[in-house]
């Protein structure tokens, strides 16, 4: 008796995309349409397990229990660190892998549940082009090239090395011109010149999809030249498909296909929304509490679209699962034997201690205050976040039985012998009473009073999470909450020295308060490690080097209006105006001096590239790292061009009186700029080189950054 040959699809020797097409051609009309749902129903006919493809990722595995909580993705960002990252994103896909395979054991292999998948819908690579929006703390900061390197990393670590199977399946999210107003995403048509769309807004997409060859591609809720995100010819067909050869599956934001004839009116039911998203190439939709993609049916009998275009969809969704190794037997997949206890392991928790540290940003540090002095008497701990576990999280987080908050991390470090005292002293928004209070008569018993103020997820995030903001999660301006400044100031009024940290996702305009206080450290939302790794700062075991990734406003007058999508006067690639503190920017306790600046030529032909090098000496007292940063601006460019952009940075750490030469190399691309009409041009003409510790502009220097090196160049047509 003859064994019965096994199905076409379960045949690990042929290529996924002949499994895939053997196991489509399986499939009734119905167990289709069932696929294509962020919550795939099983199939036990063909021994399909249900799988629900929703789970996040975006610092740590989110919403799944025990995990390794890392900084808040715009503070990884402010490392500028790619190594890190890449480290980052490794561990999180190790403790995804363990968690995926627990969780399919659990439910005795027939499925896995809401954020329990390979299917990561992270990173968030949208351009943080205006301050106000709540959801920017998720974002690697205003600019493409840094987003674009810092993500690819975090891609990389996602999805593994294989060249077979995916470790899990990242996705850039969300495609395209997404940046809020919160309040307005499910409804507002985002109209930006071509120079703008292929400038700013699709850059760093195009290097995840090209170069880091990411999975997935989630679509925005909003509008783009009138076209549903989700549904859009240009934005799917053209230049995601046909334009960049991506080969992976597309998945709708959540409720965005209903959105399609419920707020932007391009279609009249469910039936009609289910074609155009088909048609376009949308091929997952999340559907939780709406039902789109269910109508297919109804649309294919209406003459909507075809049963082929279901299938090619489908076809995609599943190739993703064959690529994570779900069809095949365990002992194939490199990935389905990580231990256990990697997860909120030891060794992952002094990762996120890693990342912590490099992420704060030293702001002033005005007559070298910081570190803290072995000899000081006392200090007083204070201020609505020093004690705050939601400061630690920010939004989209796992969770950790060892969470250390700030006065934890304080009162873990601090010596014997040294006085400490601790009061909140003031609510995080709410206006507290006038009233006696203690806290300035501890201040003046202090040396040093150390206020930790800002934002937190209450304050600031995405639609319906954020529950003291009045916008969906924005802000209407970037001050600090009244009742703080007001704290401070009283503070101030005593003439006690304040050293001020700062928590938030997103710039804060800190006004008179800058100078009420001798420091100032940005540690964004740092983490489960947060405490104990702004806690060594202060007491100078580590040197803070962390650079700003989004530039900070004086105020919001300097500013246009939030639902303007145009670049103008945005980030330090249009903003005229001066900030108060520029992106690149970040001081730390050792001193570092640029030199010997030279470039290949000085005169080179269109299509070719050009070599800098330069010399970086720590000229302090003790070891310290510093990011290197390396801008280029057109300066006789016919268009117009950003005043300037970085095109380089690299992290070095170097001891005292140690040198080391660095180099960048200066691609055509990179000397190219996007015309009027979307398309990049390498025109002839001058060129500027800067090279320092932050972005070019006179501030950076008023506050005390490394003098940066210049150089020109010239480009000439190649004959």
């Amino acid at each position: 008796m003859s064994t019965p040959s096994k199905p076409a699809y379960l045949d690990t020797a042929l290529s996924f995309d002949e499994r895939v097409k053997d196991l489509v051609g399986r499939l009734t009309l119905a167990e289709k349409v069932t696929l294509i749902g962020h919550a795939a129903q099983g199939i036990p006919r063909l021994n399909i397990p249900g799988y629900n493809y929703w789970s996040e990722a975006l610092h740590g595995v989110a919403r799944n229990g025990r995990a390794t909580v890392f900084p808040q993705a715009i503070g990884l960002a402010a490392t500028w660190d790619k190594a890190l990252v890449h480290k980052v994103a490794t561990a999180i896909s190790d403790e995804a892998r363990v968690k995926y395979h627990a969780a399919l054991e659990r439910n005795n292999g027939a499925y896995t549940d809401l954020y329990q998948g390979l299917t990561f819908w992270s990173p968030n690579i949208n351009i943080f082009r205006d301050p106000r929006w709540g959801r920017g703390q998720e974002t690697w900061g205003e600019d493409p090239f840094l987003t674009g390197e810092m993500a690819s990393e975090y891609v990389r670590g996602m999805q593994g090395d294989d060249p077979k199977y995916l470790k899990t399946a990242a996705c850039a999210k969300h495609y395209a011109v997404h940046s809020g107003p919160e309040k307005d995403r499910h409804i507002f048509n985002a109209v930006v010149t071509k120079r703008e769309l292929f400038d700013t807004y699709l850059p760093a997409f195009k290097k995840l999809v090209v170069e880091a060859k990411v999975e997935a591609v989630m679509g925005a809720y909003n509008r783009v030249y009138g076209e549903p995100a989700c549904g859009s010819e240009l934005l799917l067909d053209k230049i995601l498909r046909t334009d960049w050869g991506f080969d992976g599956h597309v998945v709708s934001d959540c409720g965005a296909l209903m959105d399609f004839h419920k707020h932007h009116n391009v279609t009249e039911d469910a039936a009609e929304s289910a074609a155009l998203a088909l048609q376009h190439g949308c091929d997952l939709g999340c559907e939780q509490g709406c039902t789109v993609f269910t109508e297919i049916p109804e649309a294919i009998e209406r003459g909507l679209i075809s049963e082929a275009d279901l299938d090619r969809s489908v076809s995609r969704v599943l190739k993703t699962r064959f690529k994570l190794g779900m069809f095949d037997p365990a002992e194939d997949v490199p990935y389905t034997d990580i231990p256990a206890d990697v997860v909120a392991s030891d060794a992952h928790r002094e990762l996120a201690y890693q990342a912590a540290t490099e992420s704060v940003v030293l702001l002033k540090n005005k007559g070298g205050i910081l570190p803290i002095k072995p000899t000081t008497r006392k200090l007083l701990v204070t201020g609505p976040t020093a004690a705050s576990m939601e400061v630690l999280l920010g939004n989209y987080y796992g969770f950790n039985e060892r969470m250390t908050t700030f006065l934890e991390g304080l009162t873990g470090r601090i010596p014997e012998g040294m006085g400490f005292e601790y009061t909140a002293g003031v609510p995080l928004s709410h206006p507290r009473e006038i009233s006696e209070t203690w806290a300035p008569m501890m201040a003046k018993q202090s040396e040093l009073t150390l206020v930790f103020a800002g934002n937190s997820s209450f304050l600031e995030g995405e639609e319906g999470e954020s529950i003291l903001s009045p916008l969906n999660g924005d802000r209407a301006d970037l001050s600090l909450p009244k009742p703080q400044v007001d704290y401070i100031k009283e503070l101030a009024s005593h003439d006690i020295k304040i050293v001020l940290i700062v928590t938030g996702g997103s710039p804060i305009a800190l006004g008179e308060v800058e100078d009420l206080v001798e420091a100032i450290l940005f540690v964004w939302y740092p983490g489960m490690e947060g405490g104990r790794a702004v806690a060594d700062i202060l007491f100078g075991d580590l040197s803070p080097a962390g650079k700003l990734p989004v530039t900070f406003p004086k105020s919001v007058e300097q500013l246009p209006p939030f639902d303007d999508y145009s670049m103008d006067g945005r980030t330090y690639r249009y903003m005229s105006a001066e900030p108060l503190y520029p992106f690149g920017f970040g001081l730390g306790y050792s001193n570092f001096e640029y030199a010997d600046l030279k470039l290949s030529r000085d005169e080179l032909a269109a299509g070719d590239s050009l070599q800098v090098s330069f010399t970086l000496t720590n000229v302090g007292e003790r070891t310290a790292p510093e990011v290197a940063q390396c801008y280029l601006s057109d300066i006789e460019a016919s268009s117009v061009v950003p005043l300037t952009r970085l095109v380089g940075f690299e992290r070095v750490t170097l001891k005292a009186g140690e040198s080391r030469t660095i180099y960048f190399t200066i691609t055509p691309d990179m000397m190219s700029f996007i015309n009027d009409d979307g398309t990049a041009t390498l025109e002839p003409g001058e060129f500027q080189i800067e090279v320092g510790g932050a972005s070019p502009g006179k501030r950076a220097q008023e506050l005390a950054a490394p003098t940066p090196l210049n150089g020109t160049f010239t480009l000439f047509s190649k004959q």
